[in-house]
């Protein structure tokens, strides 16, 4: 395929990915909104009140970037598995896999359509976030990388998983049984310093942590790891999943068969 060709068909595949989840907005943007909202009426407000202070900051400020990234997390990895798996389940994708279009351009516009759900949600639970505290943001550059950087890896996942995925219950495994835990024990709503050594060793397995803590450092400026090894690690589960969900593409696994 010529370069043009092959920007038109991955311009397609991403324009198709962001109009499916916004054409039924009340099921893919509502639902997170109201959700957070929630959380930053019952542990911001409510519960942050006895709690006190964290880090520094009051708890509400403290929580509120976890929640951002939580909601980023689990919608970028939730619309790429659901996208995916209905055009397998649909047998749509088998037109994708005999045209011309190279495997990594179907990659990458899944991934991406994915990724701009998650940071739309992120957005929206950012302003709404604002309705009940004030965020001083420390490093805008981080942020934006931080944010992208994790969007783009549980994207990554979400195509992942959907390939292996052979029924719809298979689709919502790994968010219940593995994403839904990492996201609560990665410090969303706690610094692991308040933890024992023990389990704060344990914590640092958790990639999710990082994540939360590289996104809360570029926001509020305090973080309860290296910043510099968050971002490292990031990068190195970004190339072997894209690296592993190409090569999944490449052997027709769980769609030619």
């Amino acid at each position: 395929m010529k370069n043009s060709e092959i920007w038109i068909a991955f311009y397609t595949i991403l324009v198709r990915e962001i109009r499916r989840f916004t054409r039924i907005w009340p099921q893919t943007l509502l639902p997170p909104a109201i959700t957070m909202t929630l959380y930053f009426a019952i542990f911001g407000n409510l519960i942050g009140d006895r709690i006190g202070e964290m880090g520094g900051f009051s708890y509400m400020q403290y929580i509120v970037p976890g929640l951002i990234m939580m909601s980023v997390i689990t919608n970028s990895y939730s619309n790429v598995s659901s996208s995916f798996f209905s055009a397998k389940f649909q047998l749509s994708i088998q037109e994708l896999l005999v045209s011309p279009t190279p495997n990594w351009v179907i990659l990458l516009g899944y991934v991406l359509g994915g990724v701009a759900r998650g940071l739309f949600v992120g957005f929206i639970v950012t302003i709404l976030s604002l309705f009940f505290t004030h965020l001083a943001l420390e490093n805008l550059f981080l942020t934006v990388l931080v944010v992208c950087l994790t969007a783009v890896m549980f994207s990554l996942g979400g195509f992942v998983n959907a390939i292996y995925a052979r029924s719809f219950d298979d689709v919502s495994i790994v968010p219940t049984f593995i994403l839904t835990p990492l996201t609560y024990l990665g410090g969303v709503f706690y610094s692991i310093d308040l933890l024992s050594d023990f389990w704060q060793s344990v914590s640092l397995l958790n990639p999710v942590l990082y994540m939360v803590n590289a996104f809360r450092y570029g926001i509020l400026g305090v973080s309860d790891i290296n910043i510099y090894w968050a971002l490292v690690m990031v990068s190195v589960f970004i190339v072997v999943l894209f690296w592993y969900g190409l090569r999944l593409l490449n052997q027709g696994k769980g769609i030619r068969n």
